[in-house]
């Protein structure tokens, strides 16, 4: 026990990982560092069904489902499940980024990414795509991307019903049914939805298109837009329905195709209950009702004039 604690006060770590190398000052945190290369996850989730190599893992996962947010922001007043979420992001307003590469000099405001970019020296990438064969530095990120290939969606939205791959897209989602719009421009007053629109946004005002094509010059602002428009060059789909074997460009179209094969119709009209496998199909079905009581001579209250407007 006494041996165990005196490595707390030095740089010991006795215990390396066969596999990757790592090592470690406690042979228990060997043993439950070994389920990330077996795949190992005895934590399940009773609400969900998510497994989890970690008790703590799980912990924090189970908050996501409560919504309890008890650590908040004392500058801008956000709040976080999580004390290490908050301690994180406290770094956005302070700049400060405490853990460097001892190799490059970078520096980072969190452990994790340092890890990561730690990977990029050695070339490590540890967990390999069985059906496509990208490989991920994490075995969570690995997690993730196989629902891109299973369609896997477990997140369903409680107000509409539609459903998403990842919990972070269904509270992405949510905000389309509450409007709510945290993050604003300080240039024009413009509110978004999420953070990485308000960045991209700001681009708008200095001009900013740093992604470039190298086939045809044209420029993007967004690094992920430029790699969309060079499949336009390449032909490139790699997005694969398992049903029927058609590719897309975009897993967007990949996932409203998938519809025609599930007869998923997500939209539902609160006017007459008639659903529809597209946004796009509810829009144009809700100008049908406008129509219809213009015709009749129905005056609108400012509520449903309000909210035919906004189709």
């Amino acid at each position: 026990m006494l041996r165990c604690h005196m490595t707390s006060h030095t740089e010991e770590k006795p215990f390396p990982c066969e596999t990757c190398g790592k090592s470690f000052r406690f042979k228990n945190s060997l043993s439950v560092h070994k389920r990330t290369h077996r795949g190992e996850k005895p934590y399940i989730c009773k609400i969900c069904g998510e497994r989890f190599g970690y008790f703590s893992a799980l912990k924090c996962h189970t908050s996501t489902h409560t919504g309890e947010k008890l650590h908040s922001c004392e500058i801008c007043g956000k709040s976080f499940i999580h004390s290490k979420s908050l301690s994180n992001h406290i770094r956005t307003h302070t700049g400060e980024k405490p853990f460097t590469c001892g190799t490059c000099g970078k520096s980072f405001a969190r452990n994790d990414s340092l890890v990561d970019h730690m990977k990029t020296h050695t070339g490590e990438k540890l967990y390999s795509c069985e059906t496509c064969g990208k490989t991920f530095l994490r075995s969570g990120q690995l997690s993730r991307h196989s629902r891109v290939h299973t369609g896997e969606k477990r997140y369903s939205c409680s107000t509409c019903g539609e459903r998403f791959n990842y919990s972070s897209v269904l509270k992405r989602h949510m905000r389309t049914h509450t409007s709510e719009k945290p993050y604003s421009c300080e240039l024009c007053g413009k509110s978004f939805s999420q953070s990485g629109n308000l960045h991209f946004h700001m681009k708008t005002h200095t001009g900013e298109k740093q992604y470039s094509c190298q086939v045809c010059g044209k420029s993007f602002i967004r690094s992920h837009s430029l790699v969309m428009h060079n499949r336009t060059h390449t032909g490139e789909k790699p997005y694969t329905c398992g049903t029927c074997g058609k590719s897309f460009r975009h897993r967007s179209a990949m996932t409203v195709h998938m519809r025609t094969h599930t007869g998923e119709k997500p939209y539902t009209c609160e006017r007459c209950g008639k659903t529809f496998r597209f946004n796009g199909g509810l829009t144009c079905h809700m100008k049908t009702h406008l129509s219809q009581e213009q015709r009749s001579g129905v005056v609108f209250g400012a509520g449903a004039a309000d909210e035919l407007q906004h189709f």
